[in-house]
């Protein structure tokens, strides 16, 4: 493919889970020559900074830092609402006298597409998670407009989209149905992939290094099997959890266990740590992951898809919002056993691992989803199609 020097910009939330997924896209744009301005919180700017990419300041007023958001799902969507509607003016200083010649977004970053919207810009939504469905309206979205509050936020978003030039005008369209979305996760995670539509949504599968996945960690030369434990970047306030699962695999014959507990977590009320255990508050979970033998996972899609594209079996303690059925397609995928966090005991949750791992079915489906996985084309054929659009 010829290529010409493009300004594409990308824009996101500061959720770390969400900046992960793509920054293997933005880091290849910028190798192919292209400009990438990265328009985000500066919390994010060591993130950001590793591509090369230019770092366009947009703060955003979710609540990422102290991890307090709301239980409430419409409380919840409202803040990326909120979010959106005061980041739309710093993204028009921004780019209104540097019109980029494709917006890149994240599912959380709705100012983006009203800006490219208003701009008369091609648009293109990265998905870090699965996206909609021909009936998604009446499986997932119909039951939350009946919520205290709904009328209210729905009243509310169409007043901004009227307000703000946008000329996709419909709610559910605009925060729902993309023009265009590259989904970055492994078709198998999708749910009801045959009714999505592949018109506007290509599946690339996860965008990670592959290359340099190993780096960052070391396997102790006497660990006969690795098992990590995370619960990600945001639910990580679980002692009590820790704790189980310290009761579940320390000491436990053959097994070495890296446990991270997250920055809200203090380790002190953990107790006595085992030897085969490490404790961290932060790892780097792909390079754990490509030399590990199974994982504890709060089932976030990040989580999931490097899971798969390690090949490694999952036990799955789901924290929050979408995580429930990430857990339940693991489960029917049958590479996984499902623990919720009220029932995670150290008896439930080594029975759960010593049969993961000594299931050959298990093994022989791992083995197949993480080729599926990563012939999918991940970040190369996301830059192809990237570049596509510009053409």
């Amino acid at each position: 493919m010829s290529r010409r020097r493009a300004h594409i910009a990308m824009v996101g939330i500061p959720a770390v889970s969400h900046v992960l997924p793509s920054l293997e896209i933005i880091r290849e744009l910028v190798a192919r020559g292209h400009r990438v301005t990265y328009a985000n919180d500066p919390a994010v700017t060591d993130l950001i900074a590793s591509t090369s990419a230019e770092l366009v300041p947009c703060t955003s007023v979710l609540p990422v830092a102290d991890n307090n958001w709301p239980e409430d799902p419409i409380a919840a969507m409202g803040l990326f609402l909120d979010d959106a509607i005061q980041a739309l003016p710093q993204l028009r200083a921004a780019y209104d006298q540097d019109r980029a010649d494709l917006y890149l977004y994240d599912i959380g970053a709705y100012a983006a597409r009203a800006l490219a919207e208003t701009q008369d810009r091609p648009v293109l939504q990265l998905s870090p998670t699965f996206v909609g469905w021909k009936s998604y309206s009446e499986d997932m979205a119909a039951h939350l407009w009946h919520l205290p509050g709904a009328d209210a936020y729905r009243a509310k978003f169409a007043q901004w989209l009227a307000d703000c030039g946008a000329s996709t005008t419909d709610m559910d369209d605009f925060s729902g149905r993309p023009a265009r979305a590259l989904a970055l996760i492994p078709e198998a995670m999708q749910p009801h992939a045959d009714e999505v539509d592949t018109e506007t949504v290509t599946f690339v599968g996860p965008c990670f290094d592959l290359r340099g996945g190993a780096e960052g960690w070391t396997r102790p030369a006497d660990a006969e099997n690795v098992l990590l434990v995370s619960l990600g970047s945001a639910y990580t306030r679980q002692p009590e959890f820790y704790r189980q699962c310290l009761a579940a695999y320390g000491n436990l014959p053959g097994w070495h266990v890296v446990l991270q507990v997250g920055k809200h977590a203090d380790v002190r009320e953990l107790g006595d740590i085992p030897p085969n255990v490490e404790v961290h508050s932060w790892v780097p979970q792909r390079a754990i992951l490509e030399q590990a033998d199974a994982f504890v996972t709060h089932a976030g899609m990040g989580g999931c898809s490097e899971g798969l594209l390690s090949g490694v079996p999952m036990i799955a303690v789901p924290q929050a919002a979408e995580q429930f059925m990430n857990a339940d397609r693991l489960v029917e995928l049958g590479v996984a056993r499902r623990i919720d966090t009220a029932d995670a005991t150290a008896e439930s949750l080594r029975t759960a691992l010593t049969e993961l791992h000594t299931d050959a079915e298990v093994t022989s489906r791992l083995t197949r989803l993480q080729s599926d996985a990563r012939a999918e084309g991940g970040t190369a054929r996301a830059a192809d199609l990237i570049e596509h659009m510009l053409s």
